[in-house]
């Protein structure tokens, strides 16, 4: 069984005070936010941050594999953005800022294994991030028990636009007054607050940015990203790639065109799409059988329990549990229903006594960086709790 310690849980008008506006249930007012942590050794937070490391290196082999062998249409990138795709592989000032991996296990015993990637518009990350943290302290403990410096990761990977692998301190030295416009889809609060944080973060770093709703930017195949007038380098959208390019397909367009003309980067770069997909799961697969951090994957039934998954479906919309013949035990939301599939073997999340499973997301910025816990029963959601960590007693 998992671990919990109880906390004095952080009040709405706190939470919010601190930009995060989201935290109760809809339905029925509850809090999104557990009012305990769960309570980890270093040994399994060690464990964690290797395995985002080990794996990042794997997804980059897969992605070198699929496009050295034209593999686009097999892990569902659309056509429309193949061209992206391959002009941010590479280039490496395409830099990515920041995923997120889902993995089962790591407590209670249970060994690691990747579920998948969130690779270009991962949520959890003000609640991983700010929240979790503010909770220990709120409560009197210390905040540096956490496998958490997700936001001092994130700040310096933005520093990398400039040095890449060179080293973070160097970046004033290079820093030219080059701008990062931040945005996000008007009237989605979740989506814009997280938005603001990763510019508070690019501020930190010391980039001139500014904030524009999406639907106010400008852009020009031959003059780049605009907005008020005043051009931009750097772009960061919090609009997943799949989306500018079955609803956007002239945005699609003028994002490869700005590349191409090297008038603008795009953040994340349009190659996170091949990592975001559940199909690049079958890949790793391939490449790497049977090793301990995968589970196996096909795009063909396997034998045993197993998940189907759409090859880009979000927050467990689409998933199906099925038994060894076939039956649905569980299923997710009805939606991303008329995609292609992959099929990865079932493993079991830890639990605790009430039956709640627990599944672990690890951010990965240059390395992993912090860890949070979602928390719910049969298929972990959208509508599943934030539960923080803490890493052994903190007293």
């Amino acid at each position: 069984m998992v671990s919990l310690k109880k906390l004095r849980p952080l009040t709405p008008d706190f939470l919010e005070r601190l930009g995060f506006h989201w935290h109760s249930d809809t339905e029925d007012g509850s809090s999104y936010i557990a009012d305990e942590v769960l309570t980890i050794t270093e040994k399994e937070a060690e464990a964690y941050y290797e395995a985002a490391n080990t794996l990042y290196d794997m997804f980059v082999e897969a992605g070198d594999h699929i496009v050295e062998n034209n593999l686009f249409h097999e892990v569902g990138i659309p056509f429309n953005l193949v061209e992206a795709v391959k002009q941010s592989w590479e280039n490496e000032v395409h830099w990515h800022i920041y995923g997120r991996f889902d993995f089962a296990g790591g407590i209670d015993g249970k060994p690691i294994k990747l579920l998948e990637f969130n690779a270009d518009t991962p949520t959890l990350l003000f609640e991983t991030a700010i929240v979790q943290w503010a909770m220990l302290k709120a409560n009197g403990l210390d905040g540096a028990e956490q496998f958490n410096h997700v936001y001092e990761a994130i700040r310096d990977n933005f520093k990398r636009l400039i040095v890449l692998d060179g080293d973070p301190e160097d970046f004033d030295r290079y820093y030219e007054g080059w701008k990062i416009l931040f945005s996000s889809v008007r009237g989605e609060i979740e989506e814009e607050n997280t938005t603001r944080l990763l510019q508070q973060m690019a501020d930190d770093a010391g980039f001139h940015t500014a904030f524009a709703f999406a639907d106010t930017v400008e852009f020009s195949e031959e003059d780049g990203i605009f907005h008020d007038g005043e051009r931009y380098e750097y772009w960061f959208k919090l609009i997943p790639w799949e989306m500018i390019a079955i609803e956007e397909s002239d945005l699609a367009r003028l994002l490869t065109k700005i590349m191409e003309n090297q008038k603008a980067i795009i953040l994340n770069p349009a190659y996170t799409l091949m990592f975001q997909s559940k199909a690049i799961l079958k890949i790793l697969w391939d490449l790497f059988p049977d090793h301990p951090l995968l589970l196996e994957t096909s795009f063909e039934p396997l034998k045993g329990k197993q998940v189907r998954k759409p090859w880009l479906g979000r927050e467990g919309g689409g998933i199906r549990i099925l038994d060894a013949d076939g039956t649905v035990l569980a299923k997710g939301e009805d939606i991303y229903v008329d995609q292609p599939v992959v099929y990865q073997a079932y493993v079991d999340l830890p639990e605790d006594e009430a039956g709640n499973i627990y599944q672990a997301g690890v951010f990965f910025a240059y390395e992993g960086c912090g860890l949070g816990f979602r928390r719910g029963k049969g298929i972990i959601g959208n509508e599943s709790r934030f539960v923080g960590h803490l890493i052994g007693e903190g007293l």
